[in-house]
């Protein structure tokens, strides 16, 4: 499956993860049942599925107000990505 998978192309010309590094693999490893590990893969996996779910709906169905959503969910998914890029990069 990963032959498939998109490229980082930060860490491919500069050799360093960017903070979406993960995403990808995280969300195959939810399809296959393993939550623990795509969470240790990429924490913001949880928030990001949530979101664009929001973002879907704001397209799709335009008589509902979701902004409130998705702003707390990008938010909240902008915090756990910075956070968990810093603890895997200067803490480990």
């Amino acid at each position: 499956m990963e032959e498939y998978m998109l490229p980082c192309f930060s860490k491919k010309f500069f050799g360093i993860e960017c903070f979406g590094c993960g995403t990808q693999r995280a969300l195959v490893l939810l399809f296959q049942g393993e939550f623990k590990a795509a969470f240790l893969m990429f924490p913001a996996i949880y928030t990001l599925i949530p979101l664009f779910g929001f973002i879907a709906l704001h397209y799709l169905d335009k008589s509902r107000n979701y902004h409130r959503a998705i702003i707390s969910l990008g938010i909240t998914n902008a915090v756990i990505m910075v956070v968990s890029y810093f603890i895997k990069h200067f803490f480990n």
